[in-house]
């Protein structure tokens, strides 16, 4: 186990992203159609194909995620993506038509000190092709991909991920983008909303306060609004129903109320998708997809936790400083 969503068999994952720019797109590809459903929280969403996904619809299968930067000019990932499955001879056949299946969500990253001056056409679709042409199972977390531009309130957002093993055999992974109004530390920092569910010294375990002062409940947002949104996926290779897989995303969501304080505001977009890549059986229809959900959430908080701490800051004045800047790099 790597830690990473790649640990699900099936899942590919690759970034692209310009410095320059500030922003990026991350690809989520899927070495076979898996099944996937997806849940939206947040108040202000961007999104692409989402409504295929409902279990009333008919494609039943995805080949891909795009998830980018770019607020709505981001979307256009997806068609890079897309690009790059057809040329592979992937995606839902009607006759002798290939048509890849590539949901997706984008945050908002337009004013982080980047330039946006790029011509007439957005590079997001160039940046989606190249993210699905580097795809594999190792990949780099905090600013990068989708997460270099993000930010949370008080401090650097990025891309993190996790991963886990239900007591049954079944692998849970989650990838996020954090680019939150509210944040994911208590009172300030150097704690961690996620902190009880850390594994190791994953996000540096520094573990709870030593007290709760009241501080600690008031909200600390971002000062602008519609600038923000946490973008999330969660993989299992169980074998899911679409309708299981929507259920999956939904429990899921509990991860980021756990890891992010205030979060499903009408100011952010938050999204998480759930793929199955469909290897191994539930042992039980109810009992063992709750287990499954309770683990997607805890390993969605821890994600969101390491996306933070993994992240650097933007070399622009004025630019959020990272979890490292601000309480050092020792792990403990």
């Amino acid at each position: 186990m790597r830690n990473l969503i790649t640990d699900v068999a099936g899942v590919l994952v690759g970034h692209a992203d310009d410095a320059r720019l500030a922003s990026g797109v991350t690809a989520i590809v899927f070495e076979e159609p898996a099944v996937a459903g997806v849940d939206v929280r947040g108040g202000g969403p961007g999104t692409r194909e989402t409504d295929l996904l409902d279990p009333s619809r008919t494609v039943a299968q995805i080949d891909a995620l795009a998830l980018s930067g770019g607020s709505a000019l981001g979307l256009e990932a997806g068609a890079g993506i897309q690009a790059w499955l057809r040329e592979r001879g992937r995606g839902f056949a009607v006759r002798d038509a290939l048509v890849p299946i590539v949901p997706g969500a984008v945050l908002f990253d337009l004013l982080n000190g980047g330039d946006k001056n790029w011509g007439r056409f957005a590079p997001y679709r160039d940046l989606g092709y190249a993210a699905a042409d580097g795809c594999g199972r190792s990949f780099r977390l905090g600013s990068v991909g989708a997460g270099l531009g993000a930010t949370v309130a008080d401090l650097k957002g990025g891309l993190g991920s996790a991963s886990a093993m239900t007591p049954g055999g079944i692998t849970v992974g989650a990838l996020v983008a954090v680019n939150a109004v509210g944040s994911t530390m208590i009172d300030g920092g150097p704690h961690f909303w996620a902190a009880p569910f850390e594994v190791g010294t994953e996000y540096g375990g520094r573990g709870w306060p030593a007290s709760f002062p009241a501080s600690a409940l008031a909200p600390v947002t971002k000062g602008n609004p519609r600038e923000n949104t946490t973008l999330a996926v969660v993989a299992t290779d169980a074998i899911l129903t679409k309708g299981q897989a929507t259920r999956l995303a939904i429990m899921a969501q509990t991860g980021m109320v756990r890891a992010i304080y205030p979060v499903h505001t009408p100011l952010d977009g938050d999204v998480v998708f759930a793929a199955a890549t469909g290897k191994k059986p539930l042992a039980d229809p109810l009992f063992a997809l709750t287990e499954l959900g309770t683990i997607a959430a805890n390993v969605l908080s821890r994600a969101i936790a390491r996306a933070v701490y993994e992240a650097h800051a933007l070399p622009f004045e004025g630019a959020q400083p990272s979890w490292r800047d601000r309480f050092g790099a020792l792990r403990q």
